[in-house]
C-alpha cells in the first residue's frame, strides 16, 4: 500500500484538497516527528512547512518541496525530489498568469508513483482568485506524483 506525507504549516491547506487521492494510512502533520515511522512513497512538504529540526529522520522515495526549502532536500533521506517554485531551476513553474487562467510547467520529467513517466510540457488550469500560488503549485504538483493528472 502506497503511503503518502503531508507536511503542513499553521494554516493546513494541502491536506484537505488532496483528500480524495490521498489513502487512508497517509500522515499529515506540521512536525518532522509525525513522519518519523517507516518509508513514505511521497512527502509533500507545504510552502508554509516549518520547524526543520529533526527532518534528517524522515525517509521517503519522493519529497516534493518548494524550492526555496532546497536545504531540506539534502538533510531528508529521499530518493529524489521534486520542486516548485518561481526560480528557473525548480521542476514545477508558473509560465503565465492572466485572469482566472495559470500555466503551469514541468520543467523536466518526473516519475509518478504508479511509475508512468511525464514528459516536459505545459498545464492550463482553473485558477481561483485570491489563491496562493505557492500553494497552488504544491497541490498540482501532488496531484501530478498521485495521479499523472494535475
Amino acid at each position: 500500500m502506497v503511503k503518502i506525507g503531508i507536511w503542513e504549516g499553521k494554516k493546513g491547506a494541502l491536506a484537505p484538497s488532496l483528500s480524495p487521492f490521498l489513502p487512508k494510512n497517509s500522515v499529515v502533520g506540521r512536525h518532522p516527528a509525525a513522519f518519523s515511522l517507516g518509508l513514505f512513497d511521497l512527502l509533500v512538504v507545504s510552502p508554509t512547512a516549518a520547524g526543520w529540526a529533526g527532518a534528517g529522520i524522515i525517509q521517503c522515495r519522493t519529497l516534493l518541496l518548494p524550492g526555496s526549502a532546497g536545504p531540506l532536500a539534502r538533510i531528508l533521506q529521499a530518493h529524489s525530489a521534486v520542486s516548485y517554485g518561481g526560480s528557473a531551476k525548480d521542476t514545477l513553474t508558473i509560465s503565465s498568469l492572466e485572469g482566472n487562467q495559470i500555466c503551469v510547467a514541468l520543467q523536466r520529467e518526473i516519475l509518478t508513483l504508479t511509475g508512468a513517466t511525464l514528459e516536459r510540457q505545459e498545464f492550463v488550469l482553473p485558477f481561483p482568485p485570491g489563491e496562493d500560488t505557492n500553494c497552488f503549485l504544491a497541490l498540482t504538483g501532488a496531484k501530478l506524483l498521485l495521479t499523472g493528472r494535475p
